[in-house]
């Protein structure tokens, strides 16, 4: 394994907001539910302090190196308040110096109790709002757990966007409990119409430790699944959306923190349970932070956790796993560059997959053609 040169990966940071609401039955994130769906003010000065404090513990791994993006996620990160986070981007600022086109999403739900005034996060730092809206059904809503009702949901998307939001996520689940193909359809159709700029369009999986794996729910068939996601995807193409991740569509530019995640970039995490990727010259290391609130807040300054080397061996799947997610692929020089491997000894490999047409014949990018990405799990499974 050759020395690798931080200096010439990106750095992004993620930020967990614990706290939400209500935890949904399909949800397997690091959320739990605040007393009475509001976030009180002194807990929220509270964790703003860790999340510097733990900040602090981290700025030598930046080693030089400006925040590329910001990625706010959750729970539901819109329960913290604007000025909370006007604070908070003041203090990271004043300890590592953010890129002046940063990048700076807040995922955002769409009840009118979970967030603020959409400008006023405009005027915190914030640049980029996600919405999970997951559907704009409302008996899908109610299956879902969701709180909010389909014109919350759409009025949200139109106040972002006349907030000043020029770019506007929509989180939507495809292939849901009892979902026909036209609700599916309808689901893109409206967000397209409120105004959204990028869709993320994922199909609902049921994970371990969610209340729908302990009673699972009926969900679509295979021909189903197929039919919504082929007539989804030419819809969205149709509207002038181009689809440049397995899940993401956009009008706009990419997301910036999640195209460096794709790339195998470098990222720090604050935030309880929390992970991060970091890369020195010796080596590529993993940390997680402790996922309780409570321990997350007895630990101030927040450690993180040991940080563990990710393998050799293990390194091709983990480039690949992320760099073929990406429509176009990568550059192939990021794989020497972020892996500190070398391609040619993925030769036989490459020789074989492109050979099945299910590799791009390019040497000069990394990436699944269209037929591949319809076998993305067993190209990866190539790389084990």
């Amino acid at each position: 394994m050759s020395p690798l040169n931080p200096a010439i990966i990106p750095l992004s940071l993620y930020i967990h907001m614990p706290w939400c609401v209500k935890k949904c039955p399909y949800c397997d994130f690091n959320s739990h539910a605040v007393p009475d769906g509001q976030l009180s003010s002194d807990l929220e000065q509270q964790y703003l302090a860790a999340l510097v404090a733990d900040f602090a513990t981290q700025i030598e791994m930046a080693q030089g190196r400006q925040i590329h993006s910001v990625f706010i996620g959750g729970g539901t990160p819109s329960l913290i308040s604007a000025q909370g986070y006007a604070w908070l981007f003041a203090e990271l600022k004043a300890r590592l110096s953010f890129q002046p086109d940063c990048e700076i999403t807040l995922e955002a739900n769409p009840g009118t109790l979970e967030h603020e005034p959409f400008a006023d996060y405009l005027v915190a730092g914030i640049n980029r709002l996600s919405i999970g809206v997951q559907s704009f059904d409302t008996e899908h809503l109610q299956r879902l757990g969701r709180i909010h009702s389909a014109d919350h949901a759409m009025a949200a998307i139109r106040q972002a966007r006349q907030a000043g939001f020029a770019r506007v996520n929509v989180d939507l689940m495809h292939g849901l409990p009892q979902q026909t193909l036209q609700q599916a359809l309808t689901d893109l159709q409206l967000a397209v119409e409120q105004g959204a700029t990028h869709i993320s369009w994922y199909q609902l999986t049921i994970e371990p430790n969610t209340v729908f794996f302990r009673t699972q729910p009926t969900l679509p068939q295979d021909e189903l699944l197929e039919q919504i996601q082929a007539q989804g995807e030419a819809y969205l193409t149709a509207q002038g959306f181009i689809q440049y991740e397995v899940s993401a569509w956009r009008k706009e530019q990419p997301s910036a923190h999640n195209l460096n995640y794709w790339q195998f970039g470098d990222y720090l995490a604050i935030g309880a349970g929390a992970h991060g990727k970091v890369t020195y010259p010796e080596g590529i290391y993993r940390f997680q932070k402790t996922r309780l609130p409570k321990d997350y807040l007895a630990k101030v300054p927040a450690e993180h956790a040991q940080m563990k080397p990710i393998d050799t061996d293990e390194l091709p799947f983990e480039f690949m796993m992320n760099a073929l997610r990406l429509n176009e692929g990568v550059a192939a020089e990021f794989y020497a560059q972020r892996t500190g491997l070398e391609l040619n000894d993925l030769n036989t490999t490459l020789t074989a997959l492109r050979a099945k047409q299910l590799l791009l014949n390019d040497s000069t990018r990394i990436g699944c053609t269209a037929h591949g990405h319809l076998f993305l799990n067993s190209v990866l499974d190539e790389f084990l």
